[in-house]
């Protein structure tokens, strides 16, 4: 089993110093990433593998969705280039093409997450994408980069709400590992993975409102070093050390089916996880006043918690049953504990939106 990867360094200037680490894969290397990400890191990322006698022998744009077609075409100018390492910059999307890309090239892959956004940074699975952007499924032909480089000055830099859609992201590790955990039998591994969940929920209700505040006042804390390393590191562990037994469940699989209406494209995967957390507790029957402390900390670290909030204003009958009938179809929602009907998905989600509506006056 692959639990993550091999060395996780997080130090503030580290791209200064990056040959250091880099130079043990080889000595010509490629980077593949986001656009905005390469320009933030390549200036000192051949600065410092310069250092290092490493050179950069090309730069690449990952495509701008985590498709099949970019990995494919990404493959393919690989194929013409002579080189030793890859190195994957960018946020989840970015990082989980590359992760393929390394996969099919066989190749060892450094992977630096610009954003504190997701866990794909640690996890040895990619979340795959239609080129519209449109969930398609959990993809297994993926390398768990070999080494994960976090510059702490890269991810302080970038916009806050990055890292609240981390901290959404990272929250349903905790109520998905604890609910897909119930259909497996006991065992070391997954026992550990939940205690690991429940500790990390733990910190994050600590340490959430204060890890927010530094990013927005753009300085480094305890608690942001924490909650970096909680959404990056600590998040892709428990689905490491857990497996098949903890894995994404009823959140994510609403999530997935959300993504099908386009006005929810400029809410972040996080941000409408924490929305699809909600809709999970609504499912399980949980007490409202449960859902409601929830939302109380999503007000805190600023996390949507309506429809509304993620620009969707008004579904017809027909999309509400389109929600339900794709929501269902998801890998994720097969991990329930329970079987899940399309009018179950539209109830919960319902549900939540009713819920949050009544805590938007409180």
């Amino acid at each position: 089993m692959t639990v993550g990867p091999a060395q996780y360094v997080r130090k503030s200037g580290l791209l200064s110093e990056i040959g250091l680490y880099i130079e043990k894969f080889g000595k010509k290397a490629v980077l593949i990433g986001g656009n905005i990400s390469r320009e933030i890191v390549e200036t000192k990322l051949r600065e410092g593998m310069a250092n290092m006698g490493i050179t950069l022998e090309q730069s690449l744009w990952y495509g701008g969705e985590a498709s099949r077609t970019n990995v494919n075409d990404l493959v393919e100018k690989l194929n013409r280039v002579d080189y030793d390492v890859i190195i994957a910059a960018g946020g989840g999307k970015a990082l989980d093409t590359v992760k393929a890309v390394a996969h099919h090239v066989n190749k060892p892959l450094a992977a630096i997450p610009t954003i504190a956004a997701t866990c794909a940074a640690t996890t040895p699975i990619w979340i795959t994408y239609s080129d519209e952007g449109e969930f398609t499924d959990i993809s297994r032909d993926s390398k768990v980069p070999d080494i994960v480089l976090v510059d702490a000055d890269v991810i302080l830099q970038s916009p806050v709400r990055y890292l609240i859609a981390g901290i959404g992201d990272t929250l349903a590790k905790w109520f998905e590992t604890k609910t897909s955990v119930k259909k497996a039998a006991p065992n070391a591994r997954n026992q550990t993975a939940i205690a690991i969940a429940g500790q990390l929920y733990e910190t994050m209700l600590n340490i959430g409102k204060q890890s927010v505040v530094s990013m927005e006042e753009k300085r480094m804390t305890s608690e942001l070093e924490d909650m970096i390393d909680a959404v990056i590191l600590i998040s892709g562990s428990v689905s490491g050390y857990g497996g098949d037994d903890c894995r994404t469940a009823g959140a994510h699989a609403i999530y997935s089916g959300l993504t099908i209406f386009p006005e929810v494209h400029e809410t972040y995967h996080g941000e409408i996880v924490a929305f699809g957390i909600l809709a999970m507790l609504c499912m399980e029957g949980e007490e409202e006043k449960e859902i409601e402390d929830l939302i109380s900390y999503y007000q805190e670290v600023n996390l949507p918690y309506t429809l509304q909030q993620m620009n969707v204003t008004k579904l017809s009958e027909a999309q509400w049953k389109e929600l339900g009938e794709v929501s269902v179809t998801i890998e994720d929602m097969a991990n329930m504990p329970f079987d899940v009907t399309p009018d179950m998905v539209v109830a919960a989600v319902k549900q939540a939106d009713s819920i949050g509506k009544k805590m938007l006056v409180k």
